[in-house]
């Protein structure tokens, strides 16, 4: 019988996401694909260091030892590198061991049309044109920041924490549209007046749900996932949120209602893994402390539309 990925939870991660290649990609950028494949292939047994992806991916990889032998979750290497040139990331994988055998090696052709294909339910990159394909087709996604200066390796731990921002993430993007377009006040007015009607799912929606089911299989009393909402919303546009989630018959176990206050200490004191939200300056300032990753605005949606007609 086939292996089925149905009942799995399935991450797609990068080689750029999950390890260190920071010096690589520079090379490949200023010096071109040739150099860059004679680099790594020189350094192929030189082992690669953690990357701001890697210890969530560890983490995740972690449950299944806690289901005797039933996997959880699959982590699979989605790459823009040949095959001849992914022996390093492999190396590093068994390096640190890691239990990942399955991988994607598209030599730079697009990753977006395998995404479906191996039922993913979140994609690590940093490459933003195969993040954006992967919203736009339905698939949690994020743009993980892979600078020196974001590359905040979070210490080991026994529970996996996940921060998610609450509009254009875990919800769509029409209230904050109505933000954008109109300001606080008829944000506010909007959210009040319906505050009783749940909010339309994001691009995170899903995967909330299904960390939401891994909790109840794992169980309530020492669950290994942890998750945190994180939003700019504070009272009373707080109330269509907590509505919202207890619809959707989804936990989150921690909620942070800041009123516009910086994320990234928050973040820091609730030891995110990774942390997921729709704006630069918020992903950019919270990479200084924890994991962050950016998710663009699906392109048939409002926000998108808003966005390039700010920048046009």
């Amino acid at each position: 019988m086939a292996y089925d990925l149905n009942k799995k939870m399935v991450i797609g991660v990068s080689s750029r996401a999950l390890f260190d290649l920071t010096v690589e990609n520079e090379i490949f950028e200023k010096q071109g694909v040739e150099a860059y494949c004679s680099y790594q292939i020189e350094h192929e047994q030189d082992i690669l260091k953690p990357g701001p992806g890697f210890q969530l991916i560890k983490s995740l990889l972690r449950l299944n030892d806690r289901n005797e032998g039933k996997n959880l979750v699959e982590v699979i290497v989605m790459s823009h590198n040949s095959p001849d040139t992914s022996l390093r990331v492999f190396n590093a994988i068994e390096h640190y061991g890691l239990p990942i055998t399955r991988a994607v090696l598209a030599s730079g052709a697009s990753l977006a049309p395998y995404l479906a294909a191996f039922h993913t339910d979140l994609f690590l990159s940093a490459y933003e044109d195969d993040v954006q394909c992967a919203i736009d087709s339905g698939i949690a996604a994020g743009i993980i920041y892979t600078e020196r200066t974001a590359q905040v390796i979070p210490m080991p731990t026994s529970q996996i924490r996940i921060a998610f921002d609450g509009d254009a993430v875990l919800f769509a993007d029409e209230s904050e549209l109505i933000f954008k377009e109109k300001g606080l006040d008829a944000f506010e007015e909007n959210e009040r007046v319906h505050a009783r009607e749940p909010l339309a799912e994001g691009p995170f929606a899903n995967f909330l749900k299904k960390l939401s089911d891994l909790q109840r299989e794992l169980g309530v009393e020492n669950c290994p996932i942890r998750t945190a909402l994180v939003t700019s919303r504070s009272a009373p546009a707080h109330e269509r949120v907590i509505r919202t989630l207890r619809a959707w018959n989804v936990r989150v176990d921690e909620a942070f209602f800041l009123g516009g206050l910086e994320k990234k200490d928050v973040l820091k004191a609730f030891g995110a893994q990774i942390f997921f939200d729709d704006q630069s300056v918020h992903t950019m300032s919270a990479a200084q402390e924890v994991p962050a990753a950016r998710v663009p605005y699906s392109s048939a949606g409002g926000m998108h539309h808003f966005q390039k007609a700010a920048e046009g």
